[in-house]
């Protein structure tokens, strides 16, 4: 008789056995850092998993998510600062977001707030953010202020949802793992291609300045 073979574990299934790990946390704190400075990939793929399998760590999980992204959020924020032509350009052109680029800025400097903002509670990539905050010379308590309040928002509603109905969401997930799996890979698809929409297309600085000494 043949023996069956076992069945593969689904994505959904490596990432919630990734979050028993005993760097779990550490990670997730690195995985926030990263992802509000330079990498493409929502830090969700990895906090939801591990507030199902332990609900009761949602609040602590939150503030380790905020914390380490506003903290990612000035590292993003000084390349913008001090090394934007060496480092910063080569990012947001990786995001397909270069040709606006001047427009943005001017954005920032008329409504910095609404920009962080948006930006920490959109999937659009923060680190297009924090980036463009530094280049615009923002104000760097209203860049922590407003990061902390988007980010904030940004996991701990989230989580105060896993929270109160996480038994609900984990009985749904366990039924339809390869959608939850592949759903959190889409989103992260999603908001690298949204970061392009953010910079406007119209004129930029040098065509405005042309108009004028026309």
């Amino acid at each position: 008789m043949t023996e069956a073979v076992p069945a593969r574990p689904r994505l959904y299934d490596r990432l919630k056995a990734a979050t028993k790990h005993r760097l779990a946390e550490p990670i997730l704190a690195l995985l926030c850092f990263l992802e509000a400075m330079i990498l493409p990939i929502f830090p969700e793929i990895m906090l939801a998993p591990m507030i199902i399998a332990d609900r009761l760590r949602a609040w602590r999980l939150a503030a380790i998510c905020t914390v380490s992204s506003v903290t990612g959020g000035l590292a993003g924020y000084a390349i913008g600062y001090f090394l934007f032509d060496t480092i910063g350009r080569a990012i947001i052109d990786f995001y397909g977001a270069g040709e606006g680029f001047a427009s943005l800025t001017q954005s920032f400097n008329d409504n910095g707030p609404l920009m962080i903002l948006v930006g920490a509670l959109s999937p659009i990539p923060y680190k297009v953010i924090t980036i463009t905050s530094g280049v615009a010379g923002l104000d760097l308590w209203t860049f922590v202020l407003f990061g902390l309040i988007g980010r904030g928002i940004r996991y701990f509603v989230p989580c105060g949802l896993f929270y109160f109905f996480g038994p609900v969401a984990n009985g749904f997930i366990e039924k339809h793992k390869a959608v939850a799996g592949w759903g959190m890979v889409i989103l992260t698809i999603v908001g690298f291609a949204m970061a392009p929409l953010l910079f406007p297309k119209g004129e930029t600085q040098v065509d405005v300045v042309a108009e004028v000494g026309d």
